[in-house]
């Protein structure tokens, strides 16, 4: 028989799904992609409901950076006072569904579900984060980039969940971001293509550019060779015109209902384009 806990500590949690037999059991967080997948079903899943532990809600600060608890709402990003670091997380937050969405999925379970259009991805790799794992009796951490292994897939072990996003600080003073996404509509719509930057700058000069693209490929992926032709160029209206077809050769995008393979690539070019042109006018405006 299916059970339900809703634990009120994490090691309530923890405890619970290191004493899980058989198979593992669904770790809810906002339920967004769980309830509708299932509609009309009966619920045979044991279920481990994390959304009553205080220690896994909300941002703060640390001497490194930013710690996002798993279960921080769409929401509350979109809402927090938060540095020009987040800008594109905060837009992404308010593309991803309806406001009902916002207001109970969650930024860890954007994650774990692991979808190659999880709207969150892009300005995260973008943003370096690290995703952190918690087992009953131990924490470990991993670059975003290698927790997500593919299609639904992620690194995650038996008795393990996600207990934060963690932000490294940048190294310059001054940082601007973005995010864009295309579908076939403005809002409650599944990516085409889509784009997370990050350029910290210095002196009016790009210190350090980060680019990632979502729906684009498996999982999302930053564009390293795009990423050095961008540093060391300056904050200005050219920057644009560095982008350039083969930056973009390690995508793999696939056909589908939304779009062909060939038009994802190039509107994967041309979005990047459009975010760069945006940030320096930001920046500049």
């Amino acid at each position: 028989m299916a059970s339900y806990l809703r634990p009120s500590s994490l090691d309530e949690a923890l405890a619970s799904l290191s004493a899980a037999t058989g198979q593992h059991p669904i770790i809810l967080a906002g339920g967004t992609d769980y309830y509708p997948a299932r509609v009309g079903k009966a619920l045979s899943d044991d279920i481990i409901d994390i959304t009553a532990i205080p220690d896994l809600r909300g941002i703060r600060q640390t001497p490194d950076g930013w710690r996002i608890g798993a279960t921080t709402t769409w929401s509350e990003i979109a809402a927090a006072d938060l540095p020009p670091l987040f800008d594109g997380l905060k837009q992404a937050a308010r593309e991803i569904g309806g406001r009902q969405i916002q207001n109970a999925g969650t930024v860890a379970g954007n994650l774990c579900n692991a979808s190659p259009a999880a709207d969150s991805v892009p300005p995260l790799l973008a943003m370096r984060a690290k995703v952190e794992l918690r087992g009953a009796a131990y924490a470990r951490e991993l670059p975003l980039s290698e927790f997500i292994t593919g299609n639904r897939r992620t690194a995650l072990k038996p008795g393990e969940l996600v207990s934060a996003i963690l932000v490294p600080r940048p190294k310059a003073e001054e940082v601007c971001s973005t995010f864009l996404k295309l579908g076939a509509r403005q809002y409650l719509v599944i990516s085409i293509a889509m784009v997370g930057i990050v350029l910290e700058v210095d002196g009016g000069i790009v210190a350090n550019a980060s680019v990632a693209v979502g729906a684009c490929s498996e999982v999302a992926q930053r564009l390293p060779y795009l990423e050095t032709e961008l540093t060391g160029r300056r904050l200005n209206a050219a920057l644009a015109n560095r982008v350039k077809a083969e930056h973009f050769d390690s995508l793999s995008p696939i056909d589908d209902v939304r779009a062909d393979a060939n038009y994802r690539r190039e509107a994967a070019v041309i979005l990047v384009r459009r975010a760069l042109t945006a940030l320096v006018k930001r920046n500049r405006g």
